[in-house]
């Protein structure tokens, strides 16, 4: 196992009835600047459990962040805090409600030129707004980590950036909120926390059981958990072990002494640039790809992973390895989640695009920097 440092602030407020407890989290007179998406939450009843919390609190409302945030709005954002005066930021929503705030936070107090190089040249984040969380959308993990990424939709970009600066203060968990959620919705953030934990796992071994068998734990749950909720969306249990994994494939817990890759990410950002594809689904079109394409990088832990998950155990190595893939996928399918690039409506031609940007930047990207633009077409190509 490798050296690591590890340290995660957020405070996690978990159960039914935790938004009730949202006044105490957030500091006395704050001038609160309130962020959510299209406006489900004043459907959903979790809107009005907000205002009841903060009753005499002087908030500023900001709607309409995108499921993949843009740029453009985040900087409108900022624009409202400086106007207002706004000295807290309380995201209401999903990862990239989450997502947005984060950036919002970070750029309002950027002084270093175009905020956009936070995102695009790795500025380094030196001071940002603090911030809280109501999770409406188990998936990406947001709500427990200084990770966020952000569109620029006139680009066609998508870029990320981390920074502890802005880890939320705090984060309410209710998993009621999941009982209102689309079935798209959960499948993604199903497969979304299964590949944030892949990201993390499936890569080499370095002495690190622990590790393994917590990443382990977490896909299995998800495996279990996932179509229950799917069957039934007021199944309370299945929820909150569906939302607390999401939580857990992303706060940092699993990360620690080993090797990471980030790779299906990656390429999976790109899709959405250019197509505008749920981040999820991205993730399910391209892991398989990964797997297949580095099947010898990644062989001890492919197969570690498909005995100890999907207990497959016959044939040679490589029959393993195409059924353990095969058998990713078809979880992935069960969900309602396609897995190829056509099922999209993606022509070839767009790999080309994809992979010429990648070509452009030089990237070398994968837990051993050795993926270049050559493996990223036939990752690609193998999903057509």
């Amino acid at each position: 196992m490798y050296n690591f440092e590890y340290k995660n602030p957020v405070k996690i407020l978990f159960g039914k009835e935790s938004i009730s407890k949202l006044a105490g989290e957030i500091p006395e007179n704050a001038t609160i600047l309130m962020t959510y998406g299209g406006g489900s939450i004043k459907n959903t009843g979790v809107y009005d459990q907000v205002m009841e919390a903060l009753k005499g609190c002087n908030i500023t409302e900001f709607g309409g962040i995108e499921a993949n945030p843009h740029y453009e709005t985040c900087m409108k954002a900022v624009e409202v805090v400086k106007e207002k005066e706004v000295d807290f930021l309380l995201a209401v929503g999903g990862g990239s409600v989450l997502d947005a705030t984060k950036f919002i936070a970070a750029a309002v107090l950027y002084e270093n030129g175009d905020p956009w190089d936070i995102l695009a040249a790795g500025a380094p984040v030196e001071k940002a707004i603090p911030l809280g969380a109501v999770l409406t959308l188990p998936a990406t993990g947001s709500e427990m980590n200084g990770n966020s990424v952000i569109t620029r939709a006139e680009r066609q970009e998508k870029k990320a950036f981390g920074s502890s600066l802005v880890m939320p203060q705090f984060s309410v968990l209710d998993p009621e909120c999941v009982f209102t959620l689309p079935d798209k919705q959960v499948a993604n953030g199903v497969v979304d926390a299964f590949v944030h934990v892949m990201e993390q796992y499936l890569t080499y071994n370095v002495n690190s059981p622990l590790q393994d068998r917590l990443a382990e734990s977490i896909l299995t749950t998800l495996v279990e958990e996932g179509p229950k909720v799917l069957a039934d969306r007021k199944d309370y249990d299945a929820a909150a072990n569906f939302m607390w994994c999401a939580t857990m494939a992303l706060n940092g817990m699993i990360a620690v002494g080993v090797p990471q890759d980030w790779s299906t990410h990656l390429i999976g950002h790109e899709l959405t640039a250019f197509h505008g594809i749920d981040h999820g689904r991205t993730l399910a079109i391209v892991l398989p790809g990964v797997m297949h394409i580095k099947r010898e990088n990644k062989k001890d832990k492919i197969l570690q992973y498909g005995e100890r998950i999907w207990g497959i155990t016959e044939g040679s190595a490589d029959e393993k390895i195409d059924a353990i893939i095969a058998r990713t996928v078809k979880f992935f399918e069960s969900l309602g989640v396609p897995c190829t690039l056509p099922e999209y409506g993606v022509p070839e031609s767009s790999i080309d695009k994809i992979v010429d940007r990648f070509k452009q930047s030089e990237a070398q990207i994968g837990e051993k920097g050795d993926m270049n633009y050559l493996e990223i077409e036939q990752i690609l190509k193998n999903r057509l």
